[in-house]
């Protein structure tokens, strides 16, 4: 049995899931199911009569935690963002918010992971309308992420953001780089990021659930803090660009190849330690603590972890996309055609998943497909309940 089936079929079904909420629940659940009969079949025979193979196909969750799926939607995402990228320099930013926060933010996801992005978007959306760095809007991508190397809750959002903008009249405003590795002064990212989030922070804190938490002793404490904001060196293309969003966009907590065994109720995996040097090492936890620390990054039901601000916001984007290609007399992108799932694997893996793995020269045949079954999920209070 493979690390990740075991992973699957022993972690993720442990009974200690049922001290979880019901919708942690139903994602570990979900999980643990993943490309097994639960999830429904596909039913195939050979074509080639010699053969006759009957051949099934199990479905596969498709939930976005899941360190199985993701690898084809995420190849469709970063296709369909090919078309938004622009001939400029871009910059990778990166928003973390401090750890003091961390007790309000495990209670309030939702609405601390919004004013996350809010809080960044604002901040990258002021400093690029400032005259003396872009003086106009950027185009702007923004990821979030709620994990450390270990597993550890550290939620952060990385940021895209174009060296060049629209100015509000409209025309295209070509990057203007007075240092070579940042486009915005790390200082001035810190505080203004600060500032806006302390502010929405206060605003909000009457809608937050803050059972036993002292939240303006916690405010008073990081208002005297430095804030960890920072940007990299650009990057040299923009394939680069879209080389990176493949690594981040539809990343999990803990991907199966850092996964190293799953054996006597303890997982081991490596990471790496930014504190060291960037070392890789190993870790070893329980199932239950394996569970726990995972559970911390399920992200609300609904919750959307990718967005887009300033020139790449949703409304009327394509409009001003063609508009700036105009001005810049770049072509238009190729329209956006949806590639079939057995041609994507056939490029990416060298795998025809149409012919028989039998005979090897038939082709697979659909002669039958098996829904899901249905569950009913059911939580069960527990007096250590993580959440």
């Amino acid at each position: 049995m493979s690390v990740i089936n075991t992973l699957q079929k022993e972690v993720f079904s442990h009974p200690c899931v049922l001290r979880f909420n019901a919708y942690s629940q139903k994602t570990f659940q979900q999980l643990s199911r993943c490309h097994t009969p639960a999830m429904g079949k596909h039913t195939y025979h050979c074509s080639n009569s010699d053969c006759r193979n009957v051949h099934y196909q199990y479905h596969s969750c498709g939930n976005r935690h899941c360190p199985n799926c993701g690898g084809l939607k995420r190849d469709e995402w970063i296709e369909k963002q090919e078309q938004n990228l622009l001939p400029t320099s871009y910059y990778h930013i990166v928003f973390t918010l401090p750890h003091e926060l961390h007790p309000i933010s495990l209670g309030n996801m939702s609405a601390m992971y919004k004013l996350l992005f809010d809080s960044a978007s604002k901040t990258l959306l002021t400093l690029g309308n400032d005259e003396q760095y872009i003086g106009a809007t950027p185009c702007i991508t923004m990821v979030l992420h709620t994990w450390g190397q270990d597993l550890s809750y550290h939620p952060h959002v990385h940021c895209i953001v174009s060296a060049g903008g629209i100015h509000k009249s409209g025309k295209w405003v070509c990057e203007k780089r007075k240092h070579p590795t940042y486009i915005f002064p790390r200082k001035s990212l810190r505080k203004v990021f600060k500032g806006i989030y302390l502010k929405g922070l206060r605003a909000l804190i009457p809608e937050l659930k803050l059972t036993g938490i002292d939240a303006e002793s916690i405010i008073n404490t990081i208002g005297f803090k430095k804030w960890n904001a920072y940007a990299k060196a650009p990057f040299g293309s923009p394939k680069q660009v879209i080389e990176y969003l493949g690594r981040y966009t539809h990343k999990i907590a803990i991907t199966k190849h850092r996964i190293l065994s799953v054996e006597n109720g303890n997982i081991t995996f490596t990471y790496k330690d930014y504190a060291d040097g960037h070392t890789t090492k190993e870790m070893t936890l329980t199932y239950e603590e394996f569970l726990r620390r995972f559970e911390k990054h399920i992200l609300p039901t609904g919750f959307c972890k990718i967005r887009h601000y300033g020139a790449l916001a949703p409304h009327g984007r394509i409009t001003r996309l063609n508009a700036i290609r105009v001005q810049l007399k770049v072509p238009q992108p190729m329209p956006y055609i949806k590639t079939p799932i057995e041609i994507r694997l056939l490029i990416k893996t060298g795998t025809d998943i149409t012919q028989c793995p039998k005979c090897k020269t038939g082709k697979l045949e659909l002669v039958h497909s098996e829904p899901r079954r249905t569950f009913v999920y059911i939580a069960k209070k527990h007096a250590a309940a993580p959440t």
